[in-house]
Formats: structure tokens, C-alpha cells, sequence
């Protein structure tokens, strides 16, 4: 279902070297033509210092042609280049890995800076050297060490630009070398440090300043790449989907999502559909509200971004039905099944599903049909038997439901809700969500206090 794929709208949010990934997965699903896609990564490919893996690719597009002459100038001059920038940072490396010297480093980057001058004549370029090596490491591919001299980099730079374009590289080389811990924490680092000031774009790819001039675009751009970074992430760490519910549906990344990026509502459903369930095996009270908050989103969003996996949210909590639902969820699997990352997870995703439908199901009605409610679920008699009893044993459903093998339905009794817990679930959350607004207002008012011109004073003559 190539019209529901995302790698074209993902792609310009993700660092060049995060887009291999993305076109290795495209040709082994067949979505698209096997051909373009070989064009794509040799088009991207060929920018970088990845000279080997670029003329490979060209072998491939064109088994009959000769390789450019270009790839091997190319070559010299990566390999004369790596030589005189890894010449520049030894020295600094040397310095720093002493013990000696690393046990007297402190907190503070200035009296590092000066103890490093003064005893061993480490200058501000030298550290600098640091971070081009690792870049162009970086470049040809050796990603544990592009890691290693970025992190030396940002301990000691002071240069606020490269310090965040060297959270950026960090966080890329975690990804790319599959250490999701040491990616969750570079991950949660960097989004500090963006939501803390105005930081400039990733310097690690190729993207267009005109967003320099106004800090606030400029901060609303950084929260964008990084929501599309973070997917790498929350979608490889063993407990990345509870923190992606966490991160994404905080007001500032849900307001961004809505500005800039509405299509990684499918990956926040998803997520929400997966976390149905708690490390105790009951359904979490804080993913339930969740999926309400998402659905609220889903129909405002519904505008400009729909896809199987949001409309069967909304044909489940909104409209109530549970045919449309159950439609929606068969284009759903091939739609996860098919992601580059929601692949993994689609078994997990139709389980998680069903059991939504099934709960949903339970709530409207107080007499339930097993054999319909099986074809549903497209499950046999039999199974949805099964289905039923362990829904209702997981579920708050226990105390008020009995099944009746005989007429083969199921009877739900349930007592009626006093209104005063109606008022408390409606008004849930309510006063945190006034005192965030009003945090707000003030930081708003004191901004715009320090930005008006101070007036002029006129001295009597």
C-alpha cells in the first residue's frame, strides 16, 4: 500500500545517514520499484564519504559501465583528509586521556579550558579539530568513532552552535550503531537542551536557514527533527513506546506535532495501541486517558492527516462502529506491517486491537452475541470463546459479567455511575492544565516585558 507509506514525507526530517535504514527496508518490502529505490541510495549515497558503498550501488544501476574516475579521486582526497584532520585531534586526545588530566577536569567547561591551556597548551581550535574529525568520521560511516570524539568534543567545547550540532551527531551514531540506552539518554540530553534555549539546526545535514532569523521557528524546526529522530528510538528500546506516550503527548511536542508534523499521529496511536497494557497485565488507567487524548487530536488533525490506523481509532471511540473498525483494522495491519518501524510490532498491534474492539464492544451492550462477536474479531466460535473469557478476566468486566453457554451470549449488569464520579472524570486533570496555561501566560508576559523598549528619560534643563 504504497499510498499510506511515509519514508518520502519522513526522509527530509532525518540526517542523510539515517535515511540508508529507511531505502534498505523500502527494497526488501517491495513497496516500490526495486530500481528506484537503487537510485535513491546511490543518489544519496554518492554526497557522502562512503566511496566503496557508492560505487557498489553504481555496479548495481549500471552492471555495464565503467565506475567514474571521480570515486577515486574521491577516495584519495577522503583518505589525505582523514590523515591530516586525525593528526589534529591527536594531540588534543593525547591530552585528554590521560587519567591525570581526566580526574582534574571539573563541572565547569571555562576552568577546564583553562587548566588544559595553561599546563598543556590546548587551544580553542585544537578542541575544535575534535569535532571535524568526528564529522567526517562521521561521513564515511565509522559511526562508534565519530561517537566517541563528539562526546570528548561537547565535554569540553563551549561553542554553543557545535555543543548542540555535536548532540545531534551523538544521537545518530547511537542510532545507527544500535545502542538504544546510550540513544535514550543522548535522546532525553539533547530535547532538554532544545526545549532550554534556541538552538540552531542539525549541522549534520544539509537543511536551509531561513528559519535563523526567528528563534521561535527555529526552536519549532528542532522539535520536528527530533520527534522524527526519537522514532528510531522509542520504537528499538525495550520500554520506547510508554516513553514516547510520555514525550509525545506533552503539551509542547503535541502543539508540534499539530503545527508541522501531523502524520506521526500514527505512530503516537500506535503506541498508544500497544501500551494497552501494563507490566502487570491490567489495562493502565494513564494509557486509557491517553487514547482518549489521542482520538480528541485524530478528529481535530483529521483535516489534513488520516490513515487506517487513526481512522480506526476514530470509527471505534468516535463513531461506534464496529464495522467500519473492523475494516479499517484489516488495512491497519498491512499499513504497520509494512512501516519501517511498526513492522515488528503487528502481531502485538491486531492483539492489542481486538481487545479494544471487544472492551468497546462489552461497554455499549448488555447482551452480547459470542458467535457475532467472534466474526467480528474474525476469529472461529471457538476462539472467540476463548477471547471472551480472558478479556473478561482482564478486564474490570468480572464482577458484572456471566455467560450463558447454553444461549451462547453473554450478560453484562452493570450498576448505574453516581454523578458525582461522572464530574470527577470529566474535570480530570483540569487543574493542572489551568496551572501549565498560567505558566505559560507569565512566561509569555515576562518575554514580552524584557523585549519593549525601555522609555526615554527627557533631564529638566
Amino acid at each position: 500500500m504504497a499510498e499510506y507509506d511515509l519514508t518520502k514525507t519522513i526522509i527530509p526530517y532525518c540526517d542523510r545517514h539515517l535515511v540508508f535504514p529507511l531505502l534498505a527496508h523500502l527494497s526488501e518490502s517491495e513497496i516500490f520499484p526495486v530500481e528506484q529505490v537503487q537510485t535513491a541510495q546511490y543518489e544519496l549515497a554518492k554526497e557522502t564519504n562512503m566511496v566503496d558503498y557508492a560505487v557498489s550501488l553504481f555496479q548495481q544501476l549500471h552492471p555495464d559501465e565503467e565506475v567514474p574516475a571521480e570515486f577515486a579521486d574521491k577516495r584519495e582526497k577522503a583518505v589525505s583528509t582523514n590523515e591530516r584532520l586525525q593528526q589534529e585531534a591527536q594531540a588534543v586526545l593525547d591530552v585528554i586521556e590521560n587519567p591525570e588530566v581526566a580526574q582534574s577536569l571539573r563541572q565547569d567547561k571555562n576552568q577546564n579550558l583553562q587548566f588544559l591551556r595553561d599546563h598543556y597548551n590546548v587551544t580553542l581550535d585544537q578542541i575544535t579539530a575534535l569535532y571535524n574529525f568526528g564529522k567526517f568520521q562521521y561521513s564515511y560511516g565509522n559511526y562508534s568513532g565519530a561517537a566517541d570524539y563528539l562526546y570528548h568534543f561537547r565535554i569540553l567545547s563551549t561553542d554553543p552552535d557545535l555543543t548542540i550540532s555535536a548532540h545531534w551527531g551523538k544521537l545518530a551514531c547511537d542510532i545507527l550503531t544500535g545502542k538504544w540506552e546510550v540513544a535514550l539518554e543522548e535522546l532525553n540530553s539533547l530535547r532538554e537542551a532544545i526545549d532550554s534555549r534556541t538552538p540552531s539546526m542539525p549541522q549534520f545535514s544539509s537543511t536551509p536557514s531561513s528559519s535563523a532569523a526567528d528563534p521561535a521557528l527555529a526552536q519549532l524546526h528542532s522539535r520536528t527533527w527530533l520527534l522524527h529522530w526519537s522514532l528510531f528510538v522509542y520504537f528499538n528500546h525495550p520500554q520506547g513506546r510508554t516513553l514516547l506516550l510520555e514525550t509525545f503527548l506533552s503539551p509542547t511536542y503535541l502543539n508540534t506535532i499539530q503545527t508541522s508534523c501531523p502524520w506521526i499521529l500514527r505512530y503516537l496511536a500506535t503506541a498508544a495501541v500497544l501500551s494497552r497494557k501494563s507490566a502487570s497485565g491490567a489495562l493502565s488507567s494513564r494509557v486509557r486517558h491517553s487514547i482518549r487524548e489521542i482520538v480528541k487530536v485524530i478528529q481535530m488533525e483529521e483535516y489534513q492527516y488520516q490513515d487506517p490506523v487513526t481512522q480506526f481509532l476514530k470509527e471505534l471511540y468516535v463513531e461506534f462502529d464496529f464495522e467500519a473498525a473492523q475494516k479499517e483494522l484489516g488495512k491497519a495491519e498491512t499499513v504497520v506491517a509494512n512501516d519501517f518501524f511498526l513492522g515488528d510490532f503487528r502481531d502485538d498491534f491486531m492483539d492489542n486491537a481486538r481487545y479494544l474492539i471487544s472492551e468497546a464492544y462489552c461497554r455499549i451492550h448488555q447482551r452480547i452475541d459470542i458467535g457475532d462477536l467472534s466474526e467480528r474479531l474474525n476469529l472461529s466460535r471457538d476462539e472467540g470463546e476463548k477471547w471472551i473469557v480472558n478479556l473478561i478476566r482482564e478486564t474490570r468486566m468480572g464482577a458484572d459479567a456471566k455467560i450463558d453457554l447454553e444461549k451462547n451470549v453473554i450478560e453484562i449488569h452493570r450498576p448505574p455511575q453516581p454523578i458525582y464520579q461522572t464530574v470527577i472524570e470529566k474535570t480530570r486533570g483540569l487543574a493542572f492544565r489551568t496551572q501549565a496555561l498560567g505558566a505559560a501566560m507569565s512566561r509569555t508576559q515576562q518575554l514580552a516585558g524584557q523585549e519593549a523598549p525601555q522609555p526615554s528619560v527627557v533631564e529638566a534643563q
